[in-house]
């Protein structure tokens, strides 16, 4: 019976238990391989790039007008803080001068020591001018008991403005939280783009940037800001509904080439809500900060009757705005691989246009 066991088998050593799974692995991944399925990224022709890249730059422009938001309403709240701030410590003078004087009065209570008005009189040897003093002493009582209420309701409104400050502390550093936030998510899109961009040649790479870019080659600073005499500058300002629009045109085509920053509002850099912010500033009209609230910041018009200084938006979130010149182009800041730069407004999906003034 013994002859007919299994030899026994002996476990494997370390350095042939590793030699094992060495063979193992080499196996599976060559029959993986037969298998084609690889997961090696595959290389991307420079137009699968420019669509990733042109995604992420909206993605990014998306999170900058968000951001813009943010940081407007925390100025805001700052400034109301500092308001607060500063009420609360005019009312808290305010405060000390009143309890000053009701101390001088208490102190000056504790003096007469008190003694019964009738007795005063009695021991008084002009009875007359007693009485005339008691009666200026109740006066002073009025006041003092005046003061006492004005103490207590300087009391309550500092009190108040605390609790306000308080409000407006917290919404503070949630707007600073979400600019923390706006502010990852863009930086975090600009470093996939610029990763992506990496992975083309140099020339391949400029293509693709200008193309991202979408318009007219970028002009060299001197000729940016010469632009003015650029030919059709003069035209558009001319077509414009008004003067200020007419300004507000100049005021783009004086910005041509100027570079694409982020949050920028000039006068050198800028994004895309900030060249429009800008340039209507420059023409005396205040417009709010983001795309989503210029869009409502004037009369809606249609895109045939476009006119030079209209307010153009682009995406279904309405996350971009340009100028428009005239002849269907505008003047905007489209990412950070093109500067400040004329464009067909029908190189973007259409949303929507405003008449401003």
């Amino acid at each position: 019976m013994a002859a007919h066991r299994k030899a026994r088998q002996r476990p494997l050593s370390g350095h042939t238990a590793r030699t094992a799974a060495t063979i193992a692995l080499a196996g599976a991944a060559t029959a993986t391989a037969f298998d084609g399925t690889s997961h090696a990224e595959p290389q991307l022709t420079p137009t699968q790039v420019k669509a990733k890249v042109d995604k992420l730059y909206q993605e990014a422009e998306v999170a900058t007008e968000k951001y813009d938001g943010a940081k407007e309403k925390a100025d805001a709240a700052e400034k109301q803080l500092n308001t607060l701030r500063d009420e609360a410590a005019r009312k808290t003078e305010k405060l000390n001068s009143a309890r000053d004087s009701l101390g001088y009065v208490a102190a000056a209570q504790y003096r007469g020591g008190g003694i019964d008005p009738a007795v005063q009189l009695m021991l008084s040897d002009d009875p007359e001018r007693y009485l005339d003093g008691a009666e200026f002493a109740d006066r002073v009582g009025h006041r003092q008991t005046a003061a006492v209420a004005l103490v207590r309701q300087q009391l309550r409104e500092i009190e108040q403005l605390r609790g306000a400050a308080h409000i407006e502390l917290t919404s503070l550093k949630s707007r600073q939280a979400e600019l923390g936030r706006q502010k990852k998510t863009i930086n975090g899109k600009l470093d996939q783009a610029r990763r992506l961009l990496s992975t083309l040649p140099p020339r391949q790479r400029a293509q693709v940037g200008e193309a991202s870019g979408s318009g007219r080659a970028s002009r060299s600073s001197t000729t940016a800001r010469g632009a003015l005499a650029a030919p059709g500058s003069s035209a558009a300002a001319a077509d414009a509904p008004n003067s200020r629009a007419a300004a507000a045109v100049s005021y783009a085509y004086q910005k041509l080439g100027s570079p694409y920053v982020w949050g920028a509002t000039g006068p050198n850099a800028f994004d895309c809500s900030g060249l429009v912010q800008a340039a209507y500033n420059s023409a005396g009209v205040s417009l709010p900060r983001t795309t989503y609230a210029q869009i409502n910041a004037g009369q809606r018009v249609s895109r045939d009757e476009l006119r030079p200084g209209d307010l153009v938006f682009f995406y279904s979130g309405i996350s971009h705005v340009g100028i428009y010149v005239g002849d269907g182009q505008m003047i905007h800041a489209p990412n950070p691989t093109a500067p400040v730069r004329l464009a067909p407004i029908d190189q973007m999906p259409f949303a929507g246009a405003t008449r401003v003034v």
